[in-house]
């Protein structure tokens, strides 16, 4: 999926359930990577929390990369339930650390099912969302004639341009939606009768 919502920013809601403390943060993580250095940043934030149970969503749709953790809590009452409410929402690239206090009073299985699982709700339910749209990275090399033409298709299909290279030919360099790509490839060949077209490229955020 090229297109589909994210957390447009990190927010932190807490519940309190029979003097506990049940702080969710969710956020954004583009790779499991970020997702565990979100996690840590929580850890270290909050270092004398009772536990700070997890879980990550990093992908859409059919490709998906999970993970959760219990953190310390019984076996199944508090990692499966936070990311049962990710799996139902309908957000990709989010994680959330639900961080607890301990108010002296044991919630037993369910009242820990039913708390963790409360947190993560209000906080997917309070998290604001964007589109995330999916580009590639392309260079287009083009005689001099050609280079208004060019700007003005790259504008009309949503590009970003990065940089621009005059040499004997321009080379323009820029982002683009994935969905755009052929569009503009027909552009090009259009325009210039075959003879430019773009080079898809690793690149910046490619």
């Amino acid at each position: 999926m090229s297109h589909y919502p994210i957390p447009a920013h990190t927010i932190r809601i807490e519940n309190r359930v029979v003097n506990s403390r049940f702080i969710a943060t969710i956020g954004r993580a583009d790779t499991v990577a970020q997702a565990k250095a979100f996690i840590q940043a929580i850890r270290d934030e909050m270092p004398d929390a009772t536990h700070h149970v997890h879980a990550f969503k990093v992908g859409y749709g059919g490709s998906v990369t999970e993970g959760m953790t219990d953190d310390g809590e019984p076996s199944g009452t508090s990692g499966p339930p936070v990311l049962a409410v990710l799996r139902g929402a309908d957000i990709g690239d989010v994680v959330i650390v639900v961080t607890r206090y301990f108010g002296g009073t044991k919630l037993g299985t369910g009242g820990l099912v039913r708390a963790y699982g409360g947190a993560a709700k209000d906080a997917v339910a309070a998290l604001p969302t964007e589109m995330k749209i999916e580009k590639r990275y392309i260079g287009i090399s083009t005689a001099y004639s050609f280079y208004e033409q060019i700007m003005l298709l790259l504008g009309e299909h949503h590009a970003s341009i990065d940089d621009e290279d005059f040499a004997a030919d321009v080379t323009i360099y820029a982002h683009i939606p994935v969905d755009q790509l052929d569009p503009l490839s027909s552009a090009l060949l259009n325009l210039t009768a075959g003879q430019v077209t773009p080079l898809v490229l690793d690149g910046p955020d490619s």
